[in-house]
């Protein structure tokens, strides 16, 4: 699993779409957008079958929040790190067409604070999952999963203007937003509150003028979005926003063709149940 890590951080950084902290897909193919996922393996094999990516070469997966969440040791460890270790291993396999996104959840672990679900601390109870694992190599493959942490991009942009992120920086920051972050690598300083990526991972409840604003800024038509819960795994929680979550039973996700403009209807049209795909 430390080689795994390594490996998959080296892949981060010299990417063949990205550039600085944003992942630039090309103008032809398919993207394949999931939201959180927080351990849920049913789900995520749906959505690796459902991109087929042995068949469809031009085909963009993007993951986020795959950690946190799904199946406990007999201690009640959270084992999401499984998933993470597999999520990478599909990334080493396709390296051109899967990328993982930061998340919150990802920041939490690289500043080790608390942060909670479902009543739970998670970043302990996956720590404790993992010294259970991996005994005396816990220290060493915790290292590598946060340097594989640390080196995910911050967001994908499409050439049909449509920008993916974790989320996007609240309305009392938004004005104040550094998008240099997006020229270069991130630091730890970088996921530290009230710094950029710790923004871009943690904003809620975005106001239409925000959304507006930040539509500017970043150069972008619509976003999609995860990082706050939903229900019935999508909203649409603006004019210009989606909001996803591929972490229950009736998670989705979204798929659209890179070379056509979309409006958010025509979007929220391509949003597919999980639950439909075998």
């Amino acid at each position: 699993m430390i080689e795994l890590c390594r490996k998959g951080t080296q892949l981060n950084y010299s990417a063949k779409y990205r550039r600085g902290n944003i992942i630039h897909l090309p103008e032809v193919g398919k993207a394949v957008i999931t939201g959180d996922l927080h351990g849920h393996r049913r789900n995520f094999e749906k959505i690796v079958t459902f991109a087929d990516l042995d068949n469809n070469p031009q085909t963009h997966v993007v993951f986020q929040e795959v950690l946190h969440g799904g199946p406990q040791d007999d201690e009640g460890g959270c084992l999401s790190f499984k998933l993470l270790f597999d999520a990478i291993g599909y990334q080493l396999q396709f390296p051109d067409q899967v990328h993982i996104i930061l998340g919150n959840h990802d920041t939490a672990i690289l500043c080790d604070i608390d942060i909670m679900k479902m009543g739970k601390e998670m970043a302990k109870a996956m720590k404790a999952a993992m010294k259970r694992a991996f005994a005396d190599e816990y220290e060493t493959v915790y290292l590598a999963l946060k340097q594989y942490l640390l080196s995910q991009p911050l967001a994908v942009r499409c050439a049909n203007r449509i920008w993916i992120s974790h989320s996007l920086p609240a309305d009392s920051y938004a004005d104040s937003f550094d998008v240099t972050v997006f020229e270069r690598h991130s630091r730890i300083s970088d996921i530290t509150r009230p710094n950029p990526a710790y923004l871009l991972t943690w904003g809620r409840r975005h106001s239409e003028q925000t959304l507006a604003k930040l539509a500017e800024l970043f150069d972008a038509d619509v976003f999609i979005l995860g990082h706050q819960p939903q229900d019935k795994g999508w909203v649409q929680g603006g004019k210009n926003m989606i909001i996803l979550a591929s972490d229950h039973n009736h998670g989705c996700l979204i798929s659209f063709d890179l070379a056509q403009s979309y409006t958010i209807s025509k979007l929220i049209d391509n949003i597919v149940p999980l639950a439909s795909i075998a």
